[in-house]
């Protein structure tokens, strides 16, 4: 598959108080690392990242709740990719993730499109859009959770909150570490990540992973690589230039996980209802940023950029059928399937510019941003399907078992039938385009008390291009929108701060109604309170931040099935006509102290349900006022806690980490719910010599049997059982 083999690494390394700096960097800050090391007596904070269009504030004078998750926290972790590093804020949950193929993810209870990848961000650019498979954690310095509508300033974007992706630059030193991993399940991987220096003004940096894994799934194998190169010249003393290189493929094969069956529960977790002769779907992603930021004083800069992001899907997939094609729903035994052949591709282009400073008018100190950006997004759907009718009361003797693909959940036998002929599903090019302006301003009313608002004007359009109509029918719409932003702060002391914010967003949706209008885009409304504290202000032998959050979110123009006379004589159609809210508090937790003890922790209650009746947009079931939204738990917990300490001079770690992940809704319109579930992870690692360090991980300790998440009940995605990994890692 691979043009490359890499066998070096990116590893885990001793905590060492590493928590209390993922932590200190929440809020607006964007900064990449915050080093609680280098935190000077009286408190301040040393940065040595970079903003990422959303200008520098203490996390104490910003009015939300963010969380930033750091490379010593990831590390600590155990995550490989970007659905087990959001698995650490329990404000973020799983959804759907399209047979393994992408990450997808709600926050606050609120999702985006379940027939995409969620959205997320990387360096402040939309780079969740496309098909380029699960984002691998190598080359990523920091995860940040942006919670709450963040059209503000981002534009069309997630309605619970943002993702953004920091990822690793050149630092200007020579260092780096090779790592190497083995565990369960035939599973390998290698990472690095180097860096040197060309004289004083250039800087480069190469990442990258190579991962050649088995699966606890029968036959299941994949073979994923990506290099991360990136470049940093310093043009003068305020000005430098950036480029980043973003390269993965993978192998994968599409899994929709296990069916569930009411009397008969769930099929078994080791068997793969796929066929291991359709082959792996193949992804690719090739991706570039180019960035420059310039100082024109110490008040005043720019950080313009622009990313260019091109991603493709390419291959074949049986499928568990749905209801009234579904065998397994009769003998709890014989699960029927169907087939499909995707061609996935698309290309994102962004260009983005920022101003950035501060001033006074009389007592008022202003901190300011102003910012325009364009972006274009180009995606091509071809899908092809071969499926067969409805059981219609047969018995499961009755039926041809090559028409129905049928399979033994209890004893597989793969390759019974030959490769099926699909025929037109879906063949469609979309153009999403548009382009922003927003302003924000956070005005320093007293020594303590501080306020912000903004808003951003943004003007967009959509072209739908249905291939399969003879000829080929082109809708072409537009609209705008503006999304405002006021928030407030009061700084009790050095420590401790109050603060309340409202926001609103949009994301615009795909598709169009039976009369081929746009759909109008989803609208969120959010407010917000909390508080903060930095422990460090209040403590010698202690360094932390607390957050405690109540917050609300109401979403409108929901899609949902246009059941209307008109609509359904023309087919099966969706209307923007659902509303939903969210609500819950949030706690979070980072604390490092003196002894060596270390503790990190995430809390979400969430109340997330459908607030009219409507009808399902997939599958025309009635969703009730009061239902919950899908694979939104109402708590969610997650701790991870470590001592540090030294044996014969040399230094070790140990630690635990727990995931508690409540009760939840697991088909849109019906009553399957997923199961609670509660894993636990051990892991420990010593530096045996000078750079040196050995280390093991367990996770899913007592071999809990637990479901990630699900799109129906044909669709659900088991958790791994007990697994092991053990890892060398050399740093210099």
């Amino acid at each position: 598959m691979f043009d490359f083999r890499f066998a070096a690494t990116v590893s885990l390394v001793a905590l060492a108080c590493s928590y209390p700096a993922d932590l200190a960097a929440q809020g607006d800050s964007a900064d990449a690392v915050v080093d609680a090391y280098a935190a000077p007596a009286d408190g301040t904070i040393l940065v040595t990242g970079r903003r990422a269009y959303r200008g520098d504030f203490d996390p104490l004078e910003t009015p939300a709740a963010d969380q930033v998750i750091g490379e010593d926290l990831l590390r600590d972790a155990n995550a490989l990719d970007l659905s087990q590093a959001l698995d650490l804020s329990a404000s973020v949950a799983r959804q759907n993730n399209f047979g393994g193929l992408w990450n997808a993810f709600s926050v606050r209870g609120f999702q985006g499109d379940i027939n995409l990848p969620s959205g997320f961000l990387v360096n402040g650019f939309n780079a969740g859009r496309g098909f380029g498979g699960p984002r691998d954690m190598s080359g990523i310095e920091a995860v940040e959770v942006l919670k709450g509508p963040r059209s503000a300033l981002y534009g069309r974007g997630e309605p619970g909150g943002t993702v953004n992706l920091i990822t690793k630059r050149p630092q200007f030193d020579t260092s780096g570490y090779v790592q190497f991993q083995g565990g369960s399940f035939d599973f390998y991987r290698g990472n690095i990540d180097l860096q040197t220096t060309v004289g004083d003004t250039v800087g480069i940096r190469i990442a990258g992973f190579y991962e050649d894994a088995g699966s606890f799934r029968q036959t299941v194998e994949t073979e994923r690589f990506g290099i991360y190169p990136s470049i940093t010249a310093r043009l003068d003393e305020g000005t430098s230039v950036t480029y980043e290189l973003e390269y993965t493929e993978q192998d994968i094969p599409f899994d929709r996980g296990v069916v569930f069956a009411p009397g008969f529960g769930f099929s078994p977790r080791r068997t793969y209802t796929g066929e291991p002769s359709d082959g792996p779907i193949e992804t690719k992603v090739l991706g570039h940023q180019f960035e420059l930021q310039h100082q024109f004083s110490s008040d005043w800069s720019i950080l313009a950029g622009i990313g260019f992001r091109e991603t493709s899907l390419t291959g074949n997939a049986t499928e568990n059928n749905f209801g009234g094609r579904q065998t397994y729903f009769i003998d709890g035994q014989t699960i029927s399937r169907f087939f499909r052949f995707r061609d996935f591709e698309s290309e994102y282009f962004v260009v983005r510019a920022e101003l950035a400073g501060q001033f006074d008018t009389g007592a008022l100190r202003h901190k300011l941003i102003i910012g325009a950006d364009y972006d274009r997004f180009d995606n091509d759907q071809l899908i092809l399907r071969f499926r067969s009718g409805s059981i219609g009361g047969r018995d499961i003797a009755d039926l041809d078992p090559a028409e129905f693909l049928l399979i033994d959940a209890f004893d597989p036998i793969y390759g019974q039938y030959p490769t099926p002929q699909p025929g037109p599903n879906t063949d469609r090019n979309e153009v999403l385009e548009g382009i922003g302006i927003y302003l924000q301003d956070q005005i320093e009313i007293t020594d303590r008390l501080q306020i912000r608002i903004g808003g951003r004007y943004d003007d967009f359009e959509q072209e739908l291009t249905n291939l399969r109509a003879t000829p080929a029918s082109i809708t072409l719409t537009n609209d705008d929108r503006f999304s405002p932003q006021v928030g407030a702060v009061y700084q009790v002391d050095d420590g401790f701060s109050l603060y309340a914010s409202y926001g609103e967003g949009f994301r615009q949706q795909t598709g169009s109604d039976f009369q081929g209008n746009q759909f109008a885009p989803n609208i969120t409304e959010s407010f917000e309170i909390g508080m903060k504290a930095d422990l460090g202000a209040y403590f010698d032998n202690l360094l932390g931040f607390v957050t405690l959050t109540a917050f609300e979110v109401k979403q409108s123009n929901i899609l949902v099935n246009d059941d209307r006379p008109e609509a359904t004589a023309a087919g099966f159609f969706s209307i923007d006509a659902g509303e939903a809210r969210s609500r819950g508090i949030e706690f979070d937790a980072s604390l490092a102290f003196a002894s060596g003890f270390n503790a990190f922790l995430s809390y979400a209650y969430t109340d997330a349900e459908f607030t009219i009746s409507n009808p399902d947009a997939d599958f025309g079931a009635l969703i009730e006022a009061g239902d919950p939204l899908i694979n939104s738990p109402d708590h969610q917990l997650s701790l991870l806690v470590s001592q540090d300490f030294s044996v014969a001079d040399r230094p070790v770690s140990i630690g635990g980490r727990m995931l508690h992940v409540g009760e939840r809704l697991g088909f849109t319109g019906f009553d399957f719910v997923l199961p609670a579930y509660t894993i636990f992870g051990l892991f420990g690692e010593v530096e045996i010599a000078e750079g040196f360090v050995i280390r093991g991980d367990i996770e899913n300790l007592f071999d809990e049997t637990y479901y990630t998440n699900s799109y129906a009940d044909v669709w659900v995605q088991p958790g791994a059982p007990t697994t092991a990994r053990i890892s060398a890692r050399f740093a210099f």
